[in-house]
């Protein structure tokens, strides 16, 4: 699974993150190629989502430098952030919920271009969800509304994609259905962070593992990662 990879998609040195004096990440330093598959794992409470966050902008970083590849801006980064009770029960269709991905990309434009609309169109079909466009969203099955919110996230980028541990509310069926679609994603040229867990090797299905222990952080390719605890 090891690629020949010489372009950053992401780059970070000395990162450190704190909330107050709980030092959650302690001058990391480690860089993403572009089109890397890379499954963020550790313990809970270990940093994962915390790190997500800082990668995105969404919270402060107490030192330390996070630098992007060419092409990729914080504003079309795909996210797919974990499923809260309050998405399940919100009151959209499918495809409102797909164009909301586009937010991003509006600016100052108060309306929804149709190349927006384009594109949410293209994500339903690639994801094979195209006949629920006009579904409720609340209707749908875990599997079902864990592919609209990955086709929302994908119409906000066409360089890197970014999960939250996506598998949680999940069956067995629906997870592996769901993994070979980020593969296939991710063979298609985009580039793919994962928090997963670390406990099921069968959660590693990228080419690189970055690990979070005790606010440090290592990466490396995943067959390496699986053959230092055997």
């Amino acid at each position: 699974m090891k690629r020949d990879m010489t372009e950053d998609a992401i780059k970070v040195q000395g990162l450190t993150v704190a909330y107050g004096k709980n030092v959650v990440i302690q001058s990391a330093s480690f860089e993403i190629s572009k089109h890397d598959f890379v499954c963020i794992v550790g313990a809970n409470g270990s940093g994962k989502s915390t790190l997500v966050r800082a990668l995105l902008g969404l919270i402060p970083i107490n030192s330390g430098r996070i630098r992007f590849g060419k092409g990729i801006e914080k504003n079309t980064i795909g996210f797919l952030p974990q499923e809260t009770r309050t998405e399940q029960d919100f009151p959209a269709t499918v495809f409102e919920i797909v164009l909301s991905g586009t937010l991003g990309r509006l600016g100052m434009k108060a309306f929804y271009r149709k190349e927006d609309k384009e594109r949410a169109k293209r994500a339903l079909e690639e994801l094979g969800i195209a006949k629920l466009k006009d579904e409720s969203y609340t209707k749908l099955s875990g599997g079902q509304r864990q592919k609209v919110l990955l086709a929302r996230a994908l119409v906000a980028t066409s360089e890197l994609l970014i999960l939250d541990e996506p598998s949680n509310n999940l069956d067995h069926k629906s997870r592996k259905e769901f993994y070979k679609t980020l593969a296939r994603l991710n063979e298609r040229g985009l580039t793919v962070l994962m928090i997963t867990h670390d406990l099921d090797v069968e959660d590693l299905i990228g080419n690189k593992v970055l690990a979070i222990k005790n606010g440090e952080i290592s990466c490396e390719y995943t067959d390496d990662y699986i053959r230092s605890f055997r």
